[in-house]
């Protein structure tokens, strides 16, 4: 019993330990930015290298390549490989890792939808002041909180800085990124400076389509709201109406039978 109760004692000392730390990733300019993963995946991440001869065979690339992809998405670069993912994922259920990535995934999806058309705006005011392109940028990531496309358009611009070509930069980061939305911003621009374009007048095109396609998804929304109340609706109020209204009659049957 002594044995059993150090290693239980040793176990919840090293889960507290591993829950208390705090996951960082590194972003371009050097900052370091919290991320937070589960603890569950914390505490088996050391054991990890264990069943990298697995899965560096052939057998687990696909997954490996998936897992590399949907982390960069996510926002977890160099905070988790994908040969440490499929790791965690023989590990654990092997789907688990799989719901919570992409939930992290879509959620990040999400927080750039909602930041990229006021951020085209302040560029297109920009750029029609006056400001060159990459100039916005800068001046966006330094007076914007620090956000995912925040974040995107730092390492974008810091690709830049180091000699990348503009085109490039914008494509790896919608390939990078692979939320519709920016994809479908960065393709516009890389478009207009093939083609000669002016970036302010195709800055403003590509903002008011993304606040129609908006709009558009909030109508859907609200089409789809009464369907989605249907469930809660005959689960929770129709059976407190049916006591309500039939409850008094219940209660003198009882009464009358016993």
């Amino acid at each position: 019993m002594a044995i059993w109760a150090a290693a239980a004692a040793g176990v919840a000392w090293y889960l507290a330990t591993v829950a208390g730390e705090v996951t960082y990733v590194t972003l371009a300019d050097g900052r370091r930015q919290a991320r937070q993963i589960p603890v569950v995946f914390k505490a088996l991440l050391p054991f990890a290298p264990n069943f990298f001869p697995l899965v560096r065979s052939p057998a687990f690339r696909r997954t490996v390549e998936s897992a590399d992809a949907k982390l960069v998405q996510g926002g977890f670069e160099g905070l988790i490989s994908g040969e440490e993912f499929a790791a965690l994922k023989l590990m654990l259920l092997w789907v688990l890792p799989d719901i919570w990535l992409r939930g992290a995934v879509k959620r990040r999806h999400l927080a750039i939808q909602k930041a990229l058309p006021f951020v085209l705006d302040l560029l297109t005011l920009s750029v029609e002041a006056g400001m060159d392109f990459i100039s916005a940028l800068q001046r966006n990531c330094r007076l914007r909180r620090l956000d995912p496309l925040n974040e995107e358009l730092l390492r974008m611009t810091k690709e830049i800085q180091v000699g990348r070509s503009r085109r490039e930069a914008l494509k790896d980061m919608a390939k990078r990124v692979g939320q519709p939305d920016l994809r479908s911003v960065a393709h516009a621009l890389v478009q207009a400076d093939e083609l000669g374009v002016s970036i302010g007048a195709m800055l403003r095109i590509q903002s008011d389509q993304l606040r129609a396609r908006r709009f558009d998804r909030a109508e859907k929304l609200a089409a789809e709201a009464p369907v989605k109340m249907l469930g809660p609706l005959m689960l929770c109020i129709f059976p407190a109406v049916f006591i309500i209204l039939l409850g008094p009659v219940l209660t003198q049957a009882m009464k009358g039978v016993f």
